[in-house]
C-alpha cells in the first residue's frame, strides 16, 4: 500500500500524469500519486465492467471510501485508497465526492446537451482535481487553478475523442468543425486567463498544474484544424511534449 503501487498504476494507465507527477518535488509526488491513481480509478470505472450496474457500485466504493476518510475512520486496506487518504483532508475528500458523483455522465452515451453542459463536466472532474492537488500542495487561488485544470481537462477529453466513439460514446455537443474549433478556443481563453494570474498560485502549489503544459498547444491545433480533432492528432511529438513538461515544471505552464 504504498506510493510505488500508485505510481505503476498510472505509468500503465496515465502515462502523461504520470510523467508530470515524475517532473514534481519528491515531496509534491506524495499528493500527486494518489490523486492521479484515484482520478485513474474512478475515469475507467464505465470502461472496465460490462454493466453500467457494475460501474456504479465500483463508483459508489470510492464514495463511501471517500465519505470515511473525511469522518476521519481508518483508511480501507486499498492500494490507492489508504496512500489517498494520508494526502486528503476532510475537505478534499468531500471534493473528490463530488468529481466521483460528475463521473457518472460517463454511463450515458448520450452526447452533452451543450457547451455549457461539457464544460461543467471538465470543471467537476478535471478543475477539481487539479484543486484538491494543489490546495493540498499549498497556497493557490482556486478560481485560477480550476481554469487551467478546465483548459487540460478539454485537450485531454478532444484527444479521447476518436477512442471514446470507438467506445459508442457520442464526446462533442456539437461535432460541426466550427463548433469544435469554437469550444478549443474557449478552452485556450481560460488557460490565458489562468496564465495572466499565475502568481496567485504558490511555488509549492504549481507542482499540481504540470500536466496543464501540453494543453494550449492541443488545443491551438484543435482549434486552427478541427479535423485533428476526429483524426486523433491532436497530441504533440515527444520532443515537444519533454519541452512542455520541463517548462511546466518550472512554473511556465
Amino acid at each position: 500500500m504504498t506510493l510505488q503501487a500508485c505510481a505503476e498504476l498510472l505509468r500503465r494507465g496515465d502515462p502523461d500524469r504520470f510523467r508530470a507527477a515524475m517532473a514534481a518535488p519528491p515531496q509534491a509526488r506524495r499528493v500527486l500519486f494518489p490523486l492521479f491513481a484515484f482520478n485513474l480509478e474512478v475515469a475507467r470505472a464505465p470502461w472496465v465492467v460490462s454493466e453500467p450496474m457494475l460501474a456504479e457500485i465500483r463508483l459508489q466504493w470510492w464514495r463511501e471510501a471517500l465519505e470515511e476518510i473525511a469522518e476521519g475512520q481508518p483508511a480501507r486496506r486499498h492500494e490507492v485508497a489508504l496512500p489517498l487518504a494520508g494526502a486528503l483532508d476532510a475537505e478534499g475528500a468531500r471534493l473528490l465526492d463530488g468529481l466521483v458523483a460528475a463521473r457518472r455522465a460517463d454511463l450515458e452515451r448520450a452526447p452533452f446537451a451543450d457547451a455549457a453542459a461539457l464544460w461543467t463536466y471538465l470543471d467537476a472532474t478535471a478543475g477539481t482535481l487539479h484543486w484538491v492537488a494543489a490546495r493540498a500542495l499549498g497556497p493557490a487561488e482556486e478560481e485560477v487553478v480550476r481554469a487551467a485544470g478546465q483548459a487540460q481537462g478539454l485537450s485531454a477529453w478532444l484527444a479521447a475523442v476518436p477512442e471514446l466513439e470507438a467506445r459508442g460514446r457520442l464526446p462533442l455537443p456539437d461535432g460541426r468543425p466550427e463548433a469544435v474549433s469554437a469550444l478549443a478556443r474557449e478552452g485556450l481563453a481560460r488557460l490565458a486567463h489562468a496564465r495572466r494570474r499565475r502568481a496567485r498560485v504558490s511555488r509549492a502549489a504549481r507542482a499540481a498544474l504540470i500536466d496543464v503544459g501540453g494543453a494550449g498547444a492541443m488545443l491551438a491545433r484543435a482549434a486552427a484544424e478541427p479535423a485533428r480533432v476526429a483524426a486523433g492528432r491532436l497530441r504533440s511529438g515527444p520532443m515537444r511534449a519533454r519541452l512542455a513538461l520541463i517548462a511546466a515544471a518550472a512554473g511556465r505552464w
